[in-house]
């Protein structure tokens, strides 16, 4: 098996939304590829060694890959308790984790969702679902929690903020983010927000 990156790259090129790998700083790209132990021959290991990240639909997720500026690097964002590996955020506090197995299961890809706070099995590995959301998966998945004009206001955010929604998307008052207030906010407040929630 070769190189993914190259397989990487014509994914974000085929995107039927704006797709953007960050640039890599290589001495932190090598840093986080050891520490995750894991080779190019994966999707994940090939983000980590090629950029710093993946902006995908203007941004609304972001792919964390060996970091760039504010954005965090994969590794920092694993769970030493859990092994969870939060792969991606979203702009409204959703998580993208990829966990380590149950019983006689493989790892797969599981979505936090601000709108429901619980945790959702998406049955992808991490190959699979990064394709997925490149090639245009994001558009039914995101469908109820966007609202007009959205492109341009998720992409005037920075890459350390998010979206702070009030009422939030769990309240029947909130479902609707064409109505509620919307601020921006440091995402690691937003996380932090959610993480306190009870599940």
């Amino acid at each position: 098996m070769s190189d993914c990156w190259p397989e990487v790259v014509r994914a974000i090129s085929a995107a039927p939304y704006p797709a953007t790998a960050l640039p890599v700083d290589a001495a932190r790209s090598a840093a986080c590829l050891k520490a995750l132990g894991v080779t190019t021959k994966s999707w994940l290991g090939a983000v980590v060694a090629n950029s710093g990240g993946i902006l995908v639909d203007h941004g609304w997720i972001r792919v964390l890959g060996s970091g760039d500026g504010v954005l965090p690097d994969v590794i920092s964002q694993t769970d030493s308790q859990t092994g969870a590996l939060i792969a991606a955020y979203d702009i409204l506090g959703g998580q993208f984790a990829w966990l380590p197995p149950e019983q006689g299961a493989r790892p797969s890809m599981h979505y936090f969702a601000p709108d429901t706070l619980e945790w959702e099995n998406l049955k992808q590995g991490y190959g699979e679902w990064l394709s997925a959301i490149i090639a245009g998966g994001m558009t039914g998945f995101y469908e109820t929690l966007r609202w007009p004009g959205w492109q341009q206001e998720v992409a005037a955010l920075s890459l350390d903020q998010g979206l702070s929604t009030w009422p939030p998307p769990f309240t029947t008052e909130g479902k609707d983010l064409a109505t509620v207030a919307r601020k921006a906010v440091p995402m690691t407040e937003l996380l932090s927000f959610y993480t306190g929630m009870p599940q």
